[in-house]
């Protein structure tokens, strides 16, 4: 497997990543991301197994998005100051060992706790996003950002579809077991394929902190992106909120479990944004930015009127998750093609905004339901579309 290659463009030599490593890196984001969410689905049972009730056994997941955020904040900027393939080497390592403690945990204390670890060290997508940017050429960098985004989508819907059978088959410390090998298996194809990444800065790991507050402050385009996305996921956020209790009503009266089935139908999110990401390469990620936001506007109106038609809601989910990825990877394209040495303190900044929208967007998004039902929620999550929109089109460039 080769990893980067050197192809002349009208006399200029410029580097292009190679295929094979751009699918390593894609799998290992989809397959490390799923470490996050494999004990969603498996809750119930695990509360069975420890005698704790449902509120207490949710405590799990929360801490595991948790641990997640605080990788994110405090081990992500660390690719700017360490060696990545080093630092994604440690991190698989010790979310290893947090997976096995969770398959072997005797209490749901040590279960909880392996679980903090095990969202901590499992932001290594974060790490080899940035990574992915500096390997590849100025000419395709937002096409490779999409493929690896792309498998860090799908490892986020089949996480639960897999864990849940998984679960309900062979029990829930199998599904952690086998995550506990796959880290494994990656660490060994990574420590084989995944090149050297010599880092740049040379500061203390304080300074390195202090820095992105100084990025945040000083970048306008950051800024601007940072917004973009924050807003973006509120409105996603919203939808993915409260799509559980429209589908539990009338006229549906489904299953929780048929918000997983639509999970997957958000799939054409993930195969949009290899095409937005060579859409931005072309023609910039402003044009490619508006479409996506465009198409999430008008998904949110199709939801809000016909959502109670299955056909309208299956055909808006699918709008709105192409819509969500476009503006995604358009946004990292633009923001990676800043300060190549500070990628990864820049992503850092920008996903940390996106939480920070996410959060925002599921507590609006809870207070739309109780106050007006889906059309309030509907409304609500164009709002903040409306938002996102403005801030990308009228906050300076420069």
């Amino acid at each position: 497997m080769t990893t980067t290659t050197d192809t002349v463009n009208t006399g200029a030599v410029s580097r292009s990543i190679s295929s094979s490593l751009t699918i390593l890196m894609a799998v290992t984001c989809g397959l490390v991301v799923a470490n996050i969410y494999y004990n969603q689905p498996l809750l119930v049972e695990i509360g069975h197994t420890f005698n704790v009730s449902d509120s207490t056994v949710s405590l799990l997941a929360t801490m595991t998005q948790v641990g997640y955020t605080i990788g994110l904040l405090f081990a992500v900027p660390l690719g700017d100051k360490v060696e990545r393939k080093r630092l994604v080497l440690i991190m698989l390592a010790i979310a290893f060992l947090s997976m096995l403690v969770s398959a072997l945990a005797p209490s749901f204390e040590v279960l909880v706790v392996a679980g903090l670890f095990t969202g901590i060290f499992s932001a290594v997508p974060q790490v080899l996003l940035p990574m992915t940017a500096q390997l590849a050429g100025d000419h395709e960098r937002g096409k490779v950002v999409g493929r690896v985004m792309s498998g860090l989508l799908i490892g986020i819907l089949l996480s639960r579809t897999i864990s849940g059978y998984v679960g309900a088959h062979f029990g829930w410390r199998i599904m952690f077991g086998a995550g506990a090998g796959i880290m494994v298996i990656l660490s060994l194809a990574l420590l084989r394929y995944l090149p050297y990444s010599q880092p740049t800065y040379q500061g203390s790991y304080a300074s390195l902190m202090r820095s992105l507050v100084t990025l945040a402050r000083t970048l306008r385009p950051l800024q601007k992106s940072a917004l973009t996305g924050c807003f973006m996921f509120a409105a996603f956020s919203v939808f993915w909120t409260t799509l559980v209790f429209f589908l539990e009503g009338t006229p549906y009266h489904y299953g929780s479990d048929m918000v997983g089935l639509f999970g997957l139908i958000g799939a054409c999110g993930a195969l949009a944004a290899p095409l937005a990401g060579k859409s931005a390469d072309k023609r910039g990620p402003q044009f490619t930015l508006r479409l996506g936001i465009f198409a999430s506007m008008f998904s949110y109106i199709l939801l809000g009127a016909g959502g109670t038609y299955l056909w309208v809601l299956i055909i808006g989910v699918i709008i709105l998750d192409i819509g969500m990825q476009t503006t995604h990877i358009s946004n990292q394209s633009r923001i990676f093609s800043l300060i190549p040495e500070a990628r990864s303190r820049i992503n850092t900044v920008y996903m940390t905004s996106a939480f920070i929208g996410g959060s925002l967007g599921s507590v609006a998004g809870s207070l739309a339901w109780a106050h007006g039902g889906w059309i309030y929620v509907s409304a609500v999550a164009l709002v903040f579309v409306l938002i996102a929109y403005l801030v990308n089109t009228f906050v300076p460039h420069k």
